[in-house]
């Protein structure tokens, strides 16, 4: 499959980069150009270089966000409830209605506008930002001496926990088989020895279920700088399909590429591997 449909459609691109089509005397011409394209969009388009940033700023707020949010519900589901089965299908709903046909559903969804948009509260004022408004954050940060950066992304956060939660679904089910994979024996020898709960999250927990980090930081990165509301996507997916395009999205690519590699490279310092000999 990789190599009947993807690699074609993966060379034809890479080629469309280095080349361009030009009419001479009535006759479409292909004509290799090298470079030009690249050079153009790092050199002289003003828009794309701010838009690839905002794309990775983007990443600042979502992906952590995702992270803790999944993990603190996997290990909420994780314990021993009621209707268990049944909260864990809850969360995962939002994965099956963002694929496909309810996709396109969902995206014409008015109710689904207003919850992503916030519910008008009047005065142009939305939901979140008038929860915001109502538990006064800002004053209260602002009395415990903390930036203002910390203030705009808890702020962020909160207005956009609809689309945390959406994005949660694969996350969560990856740590809840993390935690499932754990030893009981491990979690009696915690008792046994006096650990409080905090304490054995950390030493415990946290550590056997690492690798399960960096597998959702991966999938979550991918899936933030792939999915079409992220901003670049947006951006190229409404330009007309040219050679300059294609060299957009191949340095998109190589930026992805590269973020990946960079908190892979980062995580893989703190994995802890069980041994099992």
């Amino acid at each position: 499959g990789v190599i009947l449909i993807y690699c074609p459609i993966i060379i034809d691109s890479i080629w469309s980069s280095f080349t361009e089509e030009l009419t001479v005397d009535g006759v479409d011409i292909i004509q290799f150009v090298g470079l030009k394209h690249y050079k153009y969009v790092l050199g002289e388009n003003a828009s794309y270089l701010p838009v690839l940033l905002e794309s990775v700023q983007q990443l600042i707020f979502e992906v952590p966000a995702i992270l803790i949010f999944s993990l603190f519900i996997a290990v909420v589901l994780n314990q021993k409830m009621l209707g268990r089965a049944v909260f864990r299908a809850i969360f995962f709903v939002p994965v099956i209605i963002a694929t496909g046909l309810m996709e396109s559903i969902n995206a014409s969804d008015a109710m689904t506008e207003e919850m992503e948009g916030g519910v008008d509260m009047g005065a142009g004022q939305s939901g979140a930002n008038e929860i915001i408004s109502a538990m006064d954050i800002e004053t209260l940060f602002r009395s415990m001496k903390v930036g203002g950066e910390l203030v705009t992304y808890v702020v962020s956060l909160v207005n956009d926990i609809y689309n945390i939660i959406n994005y949660s679904g694969v996350q969560m089910l990856i740590f809840l088989a993390g935690l499932q994979s754990i030893s009981p024996s491990i979690y009696e020898a915690c008792q046994i020895e006096g650990a409080s709960a905090w304490e054995t999250f950390w030493k415990v927990t946290f550590p056997m279920i690492s690798p399960m980090i960096l597998v959702n930081a991966v999938y979550t990165l991918i899936d933030a700088l792939t999915r079409p509301t992220n901003v670049m996507m947006a951006y190229i997916d409404d330009l007309p399909a040219t050679g300059t395009t294609s060299a957009m999205s191949w340095i998109f690519f190589v930026v992805v590429i590269l973020i990946i590699a960079a908190v892979a490279g980062i995580a893989s310092m703190f994995i802890f591997y069980q041994r099992r000999d």
